[in-house]
C-alpha cells in the first residue's frame, strides 16, 4: 500500500512536516520542558544553542537572533556599515539579501555572479568598491559557497570587512572551514525549509573576532549594555525564540545525517541527468555543496516545470526576478557593470524536489519523469 500511495502522491518542492516527522516526539519533550521551565526570552536553549554553533562553526560566538534577514542587517552593523554606506552582494539571491542592507539604511551596490556556482563573481569585486563600501556581502546560494578565497583577497586589500550569508549553506565547507566562520561575521537562517529548519522563523550570527559578537548582543536588545541602558544606535529587538531554539537543540543533532542525505539524492540525480540536456550544479573543488536546492539550467524550463506539475512533481524558481528589476528593493541601488549572467540564469533556473524525506521512490519518479520529457 506504501509503494501504491507513494505513486499517486504529489511529491512537493520542499516537505519540512515530513522532514520532523521522526523527531516528534524529541520536538514535543523539549517543548514542554521549555514550557515548564518559565523561562521564554534569552533562556537556557537559546544560550545551549549558540554555544552549540558557535563551536560547530569554530566561531568565537554565536548570537540569536529572530529571522535570517534580521542576522543579516545586525551582522553589517556589527562589522561597521551603517545608513548612507555601501555593501556590495549580488542581484541573484533571495530579496532578503538586499531587504537587510536597505533596512539599516545602507545602499546595495549589485554585481554579477560565476555562471557554474550562482554565486558572487570575484572578478567584478574590485571595480565595485568605492571609498564609501563599508562591507561585501557574498551569498552561499543553493549550498554551494561563494569564492571566498578570492573575495577574501580583495576584501583585505581595501580593508573592508565580509559578512557571509549563509542562510542556504549551513553545514558548507571551503577547504574544510565552514562557511560563516571566514569572514568577519556569518548570518543563518532557520526558515522551515533550510537545511537546519526551525517550525516557524530564527536566525543566527557568528563572528571571528569577540570584541563582534558582543556587539551583536547588544544590537540584538536595544543596545544595551545592561537592562535599560542603550550606550550603541541602531539597536533593535531581534532574538531568536527559546521555543526554536528548543527545536533546533534537537535538530542539530540530525543535521549532519540530513545533509549527508541531500548529498546522496543530488548525486543520484546528477548520475540520471548526466547525459540530458541540462547545466547541472556544480560543486568546486574544495568546495562542499550541501544542496539545500537542487538547481538545473534548461532553456526549455517553462515546459519542463509544466511537464512535472502534470505528474504530480512540484518545481520552483530561485529566483525568477533579479533584485535588480524589482522596484521595491531596485531603489537607490548601485549596479557595478553587467549583469547579463544573472539575467541569463533567471531564465533558465528550475529546482527539483530535494529534501533528507524524500523517498526513493519519490526520488524514482522525479528522475523518470524529468527523462521522460527529454527522451520521448
Amino acid at each position: 500500500m506504501t509503494g501504491f500511495q507513494d505513486i499517486h502522491r504529489i511529491i512537493p518542492l520542499a516537505d519540512p512536516r515530513g522532514d520532523h516527522a521522526h523527531l516528534r516526539a524529541e520536538i514535543m519533550a523539549a517543548l514542554e520542558r521549555t514550557i515548564d521551565s518559565g523561562s521564554y526570552i534569552l533562556g537556557k536553549e537559546v544560550e545551549a544553542f549558540e554555544h552549540r554553533l558557535s563551536a560547530r562553526l569554530g566561531a568565537a560566538g554565536a548570537v540569536g537572533v529572530g529571522s535570517g534577514t534580521e542576522a543579516v542587517a545586525l551582522g553589517l552593523l556589527a562589522v561597521g556599515a551603517s545608513s548612507g554606506d555601501e555593501v556590495v552582494t549580488v542581484s541573484h539571491t533571495a530579496g532578503a539579501t538586499v531587504a537587510a542592507i536597505r533596512m539599516i539604511g545602507a545602499v546595495p551596490v549589485l554585481i554579477d555572479i560565476d555562471e557554474a556556482s550562482y554565486c558572487m563573481d570575484p572578478r567584478w569585486l574590485e571595480s565595485a568598491i568605492t571609498s564609501r563600501t563599508r562591507a561585501i556581502l557574498p551569498v552561499h546560494l543553493y549550498g554551494h559557497p561563494a569564492d571566498l578565497v578570492s573575495i577574501g583577497a580583495i576584501a583585505q586589500r581595501h580593508n573592508v570587512p565580509v559578512v557571509e550569508d549563509c542562510a542556504q549553506a549551513q553545514e558548507a565547507t571551503i577547504e574544510g572551514r565552514a562557511v560563516g566562520s571566514i569572514g568577519q561575521a556569518g548570518c543563518f537562517s532557520f526558515y522551515p525549509t533550510k537545511n537546519l529548519g526551525a517550525i516557524g522563523d530564527g536566525g543566527l550570527v557568528v563572528a571571528t573576532a569577540a570584541e563582534t559578537v558582543e556587539r551583536l548582543r547588544r544590537l540584538r536588545t536595544y543596545g544595551w549594555s545592561r537592562p535599560q541602558f542603550a550606550d550603541i544606535p541602531d539597536g533593535r529587538c531581534s532574538r531568536l525564540d527559546e521555543l526554536q531554539a528548543a527545536i533546533l537543540n534537537v535538530k542539530v543533532d540530525h543535521l549532519a545525517r540530513d545533509v549527508e542525505r541531500r548529498r546522496e539524492i543530488a548525486q543520484r540525480y546528477n548520475e540520471a541527468f548526466a547525459e540530458l540536456p541540462l547545466t547541472l550544479p556544480a560543486e568546486y573543488g574544495g568546495a562542499r555543496h550541501v544542496y539545500h536546492l537542487y538547481v538545473v539550467r534548461c532553456d526549455r524550463r517553462d515546459a519542463l516545470a509544466l511537464h512535472l506539475e502534470e505528474a504530480g512533481i512540484g518545481t520552483g524558481i530561485h529566483y525568477p526576478c533579479p533584485v535588480h528589476v524589482q522596484p521595491g528593493l531596485a531603489t537607490g541601488v548601485r549596479i557595478a557593470g553587467s549583469l547579463k549572467v544573472t539575467e541569463m540564469v533567471a531564465r533558465e533556473i528550475l529546482s527539483l524536489p530535494l529534501y533528507p524525506s524524500l523517498s526513493v521512490q519519490s526520488q524514482r519518479r522525479v528522475i523518470e519523469s524529468v527523462r521522460e520529457f527529454f527522451l520521448n
